[in-house]
C-alpha cells in the first residue's frame, strides 16, 4: 500500500515507523495529511488515526503530585536539580543493577564524601556498581540455610522489592515503561539524578530479615554519607533506636507505617524522629469490562492484560458460575469450573470478608487448579488489585457482585467474557484516597505522638523490577516516594535538619483534592480521612520546598522525651518520668487524655521571606477549646524564631472519643498547618483505649 502511494519501495520502507503484528495488524508511518487521507480510502484500511502526544502517565504518582519533569509548570523545586549528589540509602532486598532505571549515562563522578564500598558475591562483581549505584552491601548474620538457598549472598535483589523500592525514590528516566502495556508512560523516580546506596538486609521469597541486621545497615550508612535512609520494613516491637543515631547525624529516616490497616491501632515506626508514611491512591484507575450473556454490561477493576486460556478474557463467552469461595467451600465444592469463570460472593459473616486479599488468592488458585478460564471477585471497595496468573480476572463491588449473581440464579446457563484492562487518568477519578490496607493511628506506643506523619502514593504503583516494570502495593511503596522528595528537599535546603524537613513535608500536606473536596479512607467503611490515616494529609512536594515557617527539634532534644540509658550493655532502662511527649517541638499536637486544661508550647523558625507576618487561624476539635497566644507573628531579620502556646481546654466532663482539629498560620497564600487530636476522659475506661 505504501508503495503505491509513495511511489517506491525505498521510500515506502523509510517512511515506517512500526509494525504492528501481535496484537492487531497494523502499522505507523511517517505521512503527510494528504497522503494520510489518500491512504485512508485504501479498500483493505479500517481507519487512519494521527499520532497524537500523550502526558507521561507510568509511575503516574510523581505526576499526581505535580513533579512532571518533562513540563515548564511542574512543581519541582528550584536548585534541586533532581537530587543531584544526595545519596539515598536503601535498606531492604537488595537491587537489580541491570535495570534500566539504574543507568548512570551521563552522571559526574561520585561525590568524594562518599566513604561506602561495593561488596561482591557470587552475582556481583565491581561493575555492578557504578556512577549511580555507587555502593551496595549485604548482611546475612544468622540467616537459615533455607532462606540462603532460595537467595543469593550479594547485594542482587532476587525477589524485587528492594529493586522497586530503588527505583521509585530514586530511578532514572526509562522511556516507554508499563506492565505489560498497562500505565505506559515514563518510570522515574522523585529525585531521579539522586544517588543510591543498597543494604540488603531482606532475604528469600517472605523478605525476613532481623534487627542485628537493620542496626549494622543502619551503622554503616552513617559512616558511609548517606543523606536519606528509606526503610520500606516493619518494627512493631523496635523503638528505632538505631535510627534516632542516624538522625542525630543530620540524616533524615523515613520508614513504613505498615499494611494492616484500616484497623486503628496498627501502626509501626512510631518513633518521633523518623517520617512514618501512610499509602495513598493517585488518579488512574484500570477499569475492565465484563459483558453477561443477557448482554449486561458490567465495570470492575483489574490489571487483567493476558489470558492463557483461549476461552477466557475478551475471545468469546464461556460458563459463568458462582461461590461463596469460603476457604470451606472451595475445599468442598465439587463445582466443576474447568473452562469457566466463577463469581466470588463472600458472605458478609466470613470473618475473611474483611482481609479479602486472603479469599482473593485462594479463590484464584482454585480457579487455576480446576483449569478455570476466569474469576470475578466481589469485595468492598478497597485496593486489591492483585495479578491475574495467567486468567483473566477482575475485582467488583458488593452490589455489582449481587447482580451478576442474580442474573446467575435465574438464566439456565450463564455465560460471561472479560475484556481486557485499560488504563485511565485523569481528573474524573476521585484522588488521592487513603488505601485501605494503610495501618491506621492511633500509636499504640506514643499516643501523645500523631501518626502517621504524612501520606504518599503507595497503591499498584509501577516500578522496576529485574528487567522489567511491575505493579506494587503497600506503605512499602509510600516510603521511597517520601525518601525521593526528602532528597529533593535536601539538594534544595543542605542546613535544613531532619526535623525541619520532616515539618515541611507535614505543615504543606493537603487534605483536600484539587476541588476543594476533603480525601477519603478507604476501609469499612469509607470515611473522610483524619490525622490517624494520613499525619498531616498528602504529601505536596511544591509546597514542601517552600513551607514558610518549620517547626525545627534539636536531635537531642529527643533524649530529654526519651530518656534511656544503657546498663551493662544488656538492658535498657527508660525514666519513667520523661516529660510527656506533647511537649516535644513536633508539628502536631496529640493530647489523648484531656481531663484538664492543658497548655503546650510550640516554636517555629521562618524559612521563607524575612519580613513576614502570620496570623492563626484555629480549628477545635469537637468539645474542646484552643485558645493561641500570641495571635500574630511578625518575623525580621533580628526575629527569626517565634515561640507560642497553645492552651486546650476541655468543654465537658465527658468520657470521649478522639476528635480532631488544626492549627494554621496564615500569611497572605502561605498556610502552615498542624494537625491536632485530643480525646476528653474522666477516668481509664479499660475497653476504651483507641
Amino acid at each position: 500500500m505504501l508503495t503505491t502511494l509513495l511511489g517506491s519501495k525505498e521510500e515506502s520502507m523509510a517512511s515506517v515507523v512500526y509494525n504492528y503484528k501481535h496484537g492487531f495488524s497494523g502499522f505507523a508511518a511517517m505521512l503527510t495529511p494528504e497522503q494520510a487521507e489518500r491512504l485512508a480510502e485504501f479498500p483493505e484500511v479500517i481507519s487512519v488515526e494521527p499520532s497524537r502526544r500523550h502526558k507521561a502517565s507510568t509511575t503516574r504518582s510523581w505526576d499526581f503530585l505535580g513533579l512532571n519533569y518533562q513540563m515548564s509548570g511542574s512543581a519541582v523545586p528550584h536548585g534541586t536539580n533532581y537530587g543531584e549528589d544526595v545519596i539515598i540509602g536503601v535498606i531492604d532486598s537488595g537491587i537489580w543493577p541491570e535495570s534500566r532505571s539504574f543507568s548512570d549515562q551521563g552522571y559526574p563522578p561520585i561525590p568524594s564524601r562518599w566513604k561506602g564500598m561495593c561488596q561482591l558475591g557470587p552475582d556481583w562483581d565491581k561493575n555492578n556498581c557504578s556512577r549511580k549505584i555507587i555502593g551496595a552491601r549485604f548482611y546475612s548474620a544468622g540467616l537459615p540455610d533455607e532462606v540462603l538457598k532460595t537467595d543469593s549472598l550479594s547485594p542482587r535483589d532476587y525477589g524485587g522489592h528492594g529493586t522497586h523500592c530503588a527505583s521509585t525514590a530514586a530511578g532514572s528516566a526509562v522511556q516507554a515503561a508499563s506492565f505489560n502495556g498497562l500505565a505506559k508512560g515514563v518510570a522515574r523516580g522523585g529525585a531521579p539524578h539522586a544517588r543510591i546506596a543498597v543494604y540488603k538486609t531482606l532475604w528469600g521469597a517472605q523478605g525476613i530479615g532481623y534487627t542485628s541486621d537493620f542496626l549494622a545497615a543502619i551503622d554503616d550508612a552513617i559512616h558511609d554519607g548517606v543523606d536519606v535512609l528509606s526503610l520500606s520494613v516493619g518494627f512493631p516491637d523496635e523503638n528505632s533506636f538505631g535510627a534516632l543515631h542516624a538522625v542525630q547525624k543530620g540524616i533524615t529516616v523515613v520508614y513504613a507505617a505498615g499494611n494492616d490497616g484500616p484497623r486503628p491501632q496498627t501502626l509501626e515506626n512510631t518513633s518521633p524522629w523518623v517520617i512514618t508514611v501512610a499509602a495513598s491512591k493517585v488518579d488512574r484507575s484500570f477499569p475492565t469490562a465484563i459483558t453477561l450473556g443477557n448482554n449486561q454490561h458490567i465495570l470492575g477493576q483489574s490489571l487483567n492484560y493476558h489470558v492463557v486460556n483461549s476461552s477466557a478474557g475478551s475471545s468469546r463467552f464461556t460458563g459463568l458460575v458462582s461461590d461463596e469461595c469460603t476457604i470451606a467451600s472451595l475445599n468442598a465444592t465439587a463445582k466443576d469450573v474447568k473452562g469457566k469463570i466463577l463469581l466470588c460472593s463472600p458472605l458478609p459473616d466470613d470473618p475473611l470478608a474483611i482481609a479479602p486479599g486472603i479469599t482473593f488468592n485462594n479463590a484464584l488458585q482454585y480457579v487455576r487448579n480446576g483449569g478455570g478460564s476466569g474469576l470475578i471477585f466481589a469485595q468492598y471497595t478497597t485496593d486489591l488489585l492483585g495479578a491475574c496468573q495467567g486468567i483473566a480476572c477482575v475485582i467488583v463491588d458488593l452490589d455489582t457482585g449481587k447482580k451478576i449473581k442474580k442474573y446467575i440464579l435465574g438464566t439456565s446457563s450463564p455465560m460471561a467474557k472479560i475484556e481486557l484492562a485499560r488504563t485511565v487518568i485523569g481528573k474524573e477519578i476521585s484522588a488521592p484516597k487513603v488505601a485501605s490496607f494503610s495501618s491506621r493511628g492511633p500509636s499504640p506506643d506514643y499516643p501523645e505522638i500523631i501518626k502517621p506523619d504524612i501520606a504518599a502514593p503507595g497503591a499498584n504503583i509501577l516500578a522496576a523490577v529485574g528487567n522489567s516494570y511491575v505493579f506494587m502495593s503497600g506503605t512499602s511503596m509510600a516510603t521511597p516516594h517520601v525518601a525521593g522528595i526528602v532528597a529533593l528537599l535536601k539538594a534544595q535546603h543542605p542546613d535544613w535538619s531532619p526535623a525541619a524537613i520532616k515539618s515541611a513535608i507535614i505543615t504543606s500536606a493537603h487534605v483536600t483534592d484539587e476541588r476543594g473536596m476533603p480525601i477519603l479512607a478507604e476501609g469499612l467503611p469509607r470515611k473522610i480521612a483524619d490525622p490517624f490515616d494520613y499525619g498531616g494529609g498528602n504529601i505536596n512536594p511544591g509546597g514542601a520546598a517552600d513551607p514558610g515557617l518549620v517547626y525545627d527539634i534539636d536531635p537531642r532534644d529527643y533524649n530529654k522525651f526519651f530518656g534511656c540509658t544503657i546498663i551493662r550493655r544488656a538492658n535498657v532502662s527508660c525514666d519513667a518520668t520523661t516529660l510527656p511527649a506533647y511537649h516535644l517541638n513536633l508539628p502536631s499536637i496529640a493530647i489523648p487524655e484531656l481531663r484538664h486544661p492543658i497548655t503546650v508550647w510550640r516554636t517555629v523558625t521562618n524559612v521563607g521571606e524575612v519580613n513576614s507576618v502570620y496570623h492563626a487561624e484555629v480549628q477545635n476539635p469537637a468539645g474542646v477549646k484552643m485558645e493561641i497566644e500570641p495571635p500574630v507573628l511578625v518575623f525580621n531579620a533580628m526575629n527569626k524564631v517565634h515561640t507560642f502556646k497553645v492552651k486546650l481546654s476541655p468543654m465537658w466532663k465527658l468520657q470521649g472519643d478522639y476528635t480532631f482539629g488544626s492549627i494554621t498560620w496564615h500569611k497572605e497564600q502561605k498556610a502552615v498547618r498542624i494537625p491536632v487530636a485530643a480525646r476528653i476522659t474522666i477516668q481509664d475506661f479499660y475497653a476504651d483505649v483507641a
